[in-house]
């Protein structure tokens, strides 16, 4: 009876306790290749993931290169670059305007035997380009001509600075020259300073 149980107990042991290499062999493979199937899967997994965070991060690379290059700043200042003019001449800067000329140092007056052109003290001539500054007119002058005493503003105001009208008023008279804006007249004979009559506004206009 006793042995009999122990049998039981080797049995139960060998069943339960121990089991046998096959069957661990037979457990154990599967095991093995599911866990091979699986761990190939999940390796194929990560190299699929690997590949496609690489090319994320190559397309990354390309996109932050393309947009440095977009928004990069051309250098000029290696290669600049020069506008060339046609002629050599001031393009850039006016040149000083000629002809505004001298004037007058003293201002003279003089009858027509004295010489006009610019009066200064060594060289006494008559001006020839006098202007008021009373009236803005430009003043005439009439060589061997001298103003008729009846002549008044009124008609220098209307008839200035037409000769055809003004030549009414006009006496011939050789020597004098009769000078005229639109609101004073002299007839001079002799050369005479400007500044001695005060009542006239006539000033050089420079020559």
């Amino acid at each position: 009876m006793a042995k009999d149980l122990d049998e039981l107990l080797d049995e139960v042991e060998s069943k339960f306790c121990r089991p046998d290499p096959l069957r661990l062999g037979m457990v154990e493979r599967p095991r093995g290749c599911v866990g091979g199937i699986l761990s190939n899967d999940r390796n194929q997994a990560e190299a699929k993931e690997n590949l496609r965070s690489t090319e994320t991060f190559a397309k990354e690379d390309d996109l932050d290169s393309l947009i440095s290059e977009i928004f990069e700043e051309p250098n000029f200042d290696k290669k600049p670059f020069k506008l060339k003019s046609k002629s050599s001449g001031n393009t850039s800067v006016r040149a000083p305007i000629q002809g505004l000329g001298k004037s007058c140092s003293p201002v003279y007056l003089g009858g027509s035997t004295a010489p006009c052109g610019i009066g200064t003290n060594t060289s006494q001539r008559a001006c020839d380009h006098l202007r008021c500054v009373a009236c803005d007119f430009w003043v005439v002058s009439y060589d061997d001509f001298m103003w008729d005493k009846s002549c008044d503003y009124l008609f220098f105001r209307n008839n200035m600075p037409e000769f055809h009208k003004l030549r009414t008023k006009l006496v011939k008279k050789k020597g004098t020259r009769a000078y005229a804006c639109q609101c004073s007249w002299r007839t001079i004979e002799e050369l005479t300073d400007l500044q001695t009559d005060h009542q006239l506004r006539w000033v050089c206009g420079k020559h």
